[in-house]
């Protein structure tokens, strides 16, 4: 069997103007524990970053939290100086320990996250920065706006925004064009469904974090399990497929710390699921989304 490779899943003019595979890889699980430290094994994680572009993946997520630093550090490391390859990133989050996420969102502090960012990644430009988060503490506005006078600056060509709504969007759009929105959205986590058809319509990229989330039907037995074994697939390959169905603006973002499991995230960009099991897969997802844990 050839090699996997991403741009099976279809192509993607992110910003109009960056055109990446539609399957990209997420770089939050290449840290310690909690997305916190060095990773367990540092040997493995450069490999498998090396991996992406020998599987056609050149769309890279990452974020200054994961580590933090670590993440961007490491796929410097491996990759820089980046041919061909979108390596977005995030801020506006601090990390006070693992597993410990707190929004801060003053002006100063967005400049210092881009401008850290690029000494990391080592880059002159960052093509996609994205705001990790809105803070609430800090006027929307003077967020916007130190964003749009860097990205003026020449420091961030796009600009992307997660963990929003429609609302946010437009707000934000008055300073800036929004280039992709990453929000939590799986087949059982249906609340942004709306926002996906909105990003589509208006050729906004839609990055879903948690893409391999689904509950009951991923357990062996379930829904998912009798379509991946018709698909001679896994279940996280077929919930990935379900994503590049949904909507061409779907960029999922698989993570992984191993060459092994990156391999077969990218074969997911194979699968083609029917229209009956796509259809069959949403209506379990949707019932299960309105289920009680």
């Amino acid at each position: 069997m050839s090699t996997p490779n991403a741009s099976d899943a279809g192509r993607f003019r992110l910003g109009g103007d960056i055109d990446i595979a539609r399957l990209g890889y997420g770089a939050m699980r290449i840290t310690g524990p909690g997305v916190w430290g060095e990773p367990a094994d540092r040997g493995e994680v450069l490999r498998t970053l090396r991996r992406l572009p020998e599987l056609g993946v050149d769309f890279i997520d990452t974020a200054d939290s994961y580590g933090p630093g670590t993440s961007e550090t490491l796929i410097a490391e491996a990759l820089a100086p980046y041919p061909r390859t979108l390596v977005a990133t995030k801020g506006g989050l601090t990390r006070p320990g693992p597993d410990l996420w707190r929004p801060l969102g003053r002006p100063e502090y967005l400049r210092q996250c881009v401008l850290t960012s690029l000494g990391r990644l080592k880059l002159e430009r960052i093509d996609l920065w994205q705001l990790h988060r809105i803070d609430p503490q800090v006027p929307r506005e003077e967020q916007f706006g130190v964003i749009a006078a860097m990205r003026q600056e020449g420091l961030i060509r796009h600009v992307g925004l997660s963990g929003v709504g429609v609302e946010e969007i437009v707000a934000a759009q008055a300073y800036f064009p929004v280039a992709s929105v990453q929000n939590i959205y799986n087949l059982t986590t249906r609340r942004y469904d709306e926002l996906v058809d909105w990003c589509a319509t208006n050729d906004v990229g839609f990055i879903p974090w948690f893409p391999l989330g689904g509950g009951t039907l991923v357990k062996p037995g379930g829904m998912l399990d009798g379509v991946a074994k018709a698909h001679g697939a896994s279940r996280s390959q077929v919930a990935l497929a379900w994503l590049l169905k949904r909507s061409p603006a779907i960029l999922p973002i698989p993570g992984t710390s191993r060459v092994a499991h990156l391999e077969e995230n990218v074969a997911a960009a194979r699968i083609r699921l029917s229209d009956a099991e796509f259809a069959s897969l949403d209506r379990a997802g949707r019932q299960a989304s309105q289920t009680p844990a």
